[in-house]
């Protein structure tokens, strides 16, 4: 059975294995060992953005545990993307990850809910997120929430820059 709560920094070590699990299983194919290195050491681990943004309360994130074990979470943040793209007030989903022993289980949905829910209750005109342009997965379960494209943005993997693709739904 799975159950949410918001995370706290003494989830992070759990959160931070399983968003690097995650990571990994969905966009490490489509980059180089050594791409892959240099991201990994900048996202995860100790020094890794994810556990200082767990400590940042400006970045708001939810787990969704089945049992002990996380099986995803979501992440919303200031919204960082350039202003032409999205509205400062909008709410950025930065990150939903959802292992893949849980996906078509209602996971996604369940924190998706959530991070709308905040972003209406803190009154943001929009949420804005980026996808990675061959996650075809997430582009059609963002669509099914009526997300549009308003954009591109340059992720960077270590060296190698990939196409993201900027969604908004208006709220």
């Amino acid at each position: 059975m799975i159950f949410h709560s918001d995370a706290t920094v003494a989830d992070g070590p759990e959160l931070d294995a399983m968003a690097r699990k995650s990571w990994v299983a969905t966009f490490g194919a489509a980059s180089s060992p050594e791409d892959l290195a240099i991201y990994m050491a900048e996202a995860y681990g100790p020094q890794g953005r994810l556990l200082r943004d767990l400590a940042d309360p400006a970045h708001r994130f939810r787990v969704a545990r089945d049992g002990s074990r996380v099986a995803g979470y979501a992440k919303l943040s200031p919204c960082w993307l350039p202003a032409d793209i999205a509205p400062g007030d909008a709410a950025q989903l930065s990150q939903l990850y959802v292992l893949p022993a849980w996906h078509g289980a209602g996971v996604a949905r369940e924190l998706m809910d959530w991070a709308l829910d905040a972003a209406r209750i803190d009154r943001a005109p929009a949420m804005v997120l980026t996808v990675w342009e061959e996650n075809a997965r997430a582009l059609a379960f963002y669509s099914r929430y009526g997300f549009r494209e308003v954009g591109e943005y340059q992720f960077m993997t270590g060296n190698q820059a990939d196409r993201d693709i900027v969604l908004r739904l208006d709220l």
